[in-house]
């Protein structure tokens, strides 16, 4: 597949930060997860975070969310030291959005009902809950499954559903847990564009953790590898590749986007 991102992030001379994580290091059972971890997350920047398996990258998500604390260091949201505000302040007070691997919806319940019954929780104006469902309908061409039952949605269906319902409270940052695992080819192309406008059209900061690499490249402005607990490499995706140590820990010599 060739590279899908035609707008950067990067192109522009001013960047905004909306989530720093600060010398973090996070032990679980004495094994050492991050160890003196600095990461910046700027405004309307699509991040993607790549590295084996437990290497840390849930571990961040988990730290941005307040499921997880630091064993040191700081967790910044838009400005504000929130390493100790409980994760139901965060979500509403900072407007994150979670997408998770597995689950985030009612599998009994039809598809506009999940709907509805995240709104509900959100927003408490009939009018203001209505108006948010028709967008989201439009948004992403639901008319025909309106009353098709969540266990009856192809893969691709229930991580749209998913997405959909994390953005009913209006998120400024949405984190995405490997959306594109066990998913077709033209499935992984429609949520990449799914991405790609959220960032352009609804300016959301979009955080996506994937092993499924070339997906993952083909629609970010910037990656990020990890290994050792550590960030080996950051930079563009074409950039990343190219990188010595992440070439040795994690991409091998033949790999490529194109």
């Amino acid at each position: 597949m060739a590279l899908i991102k035609k707008f950067k992030i990067g192109d522009y001379p001013i960047k905004q930060t909306i989530i720093e994580l600060k010398n973090i290091s996070v032990k679980y059972n004495k094994r050492q997860i991050l160890e003196s971890l600095n990461l910046t997350i700027n405004k309307q920047e699509i991040l993607g975070m790549l590295g084996p398996n437990g290497v840390g990258k849930s571990t961040i998500f988990n730290l941005i969310t307040g499921l997880k604390n630091p064993n040191y260091g700081e967790v910044i949201i838009d400005g504000v030291n929130c390493t100790n505000i409980p994760i139901n302040e965060r979500f509403t007070k900072f407007k994150l959005g979670l997408v998770p691997q597995y689950g985030g919806l009612i599998h009994d319940l039809s598809l506009i009902d999940n709907l509805k019954l995240v709104a509900e929780i959100h927003i408490r104006e009939k009018e203001l809950r209505e108006q948010k469902i028709n967008k989201i309908i439009s948004q992403f061409e639901f008319e025909s499954l309106l009353n098709v039952k969540g266990k009856h949605l192809s893969g691709g269906q229930k991580k749209k559903l998913v997405i959909a319902m994390a953005l009913i409270n209006d998120p400024k940052i949405l984190l995405l847990d490997e959306p594109f695992a066990a998913l077709d080819i033209l499935t992984i192309k429609m949520l990449q564009e799914i991405i790609l406008n959220l960032q352009s059209t609804e300016e959301i900061s979009v955080v996506v953790c994937d092993h499924q690499a070339r997906d993952l490249l083909n629609c970010v402005d910037r990656a990020i590898i990890l290994s050792n607990g550590k960030i080996i490499a950051s930079g563009s995706p074409s950039e990343v590749i190219r990188n010595t140590e992440a070439k040795n820990q994690y991409f091998g010599d033949e790999f490529n986007i194109s």
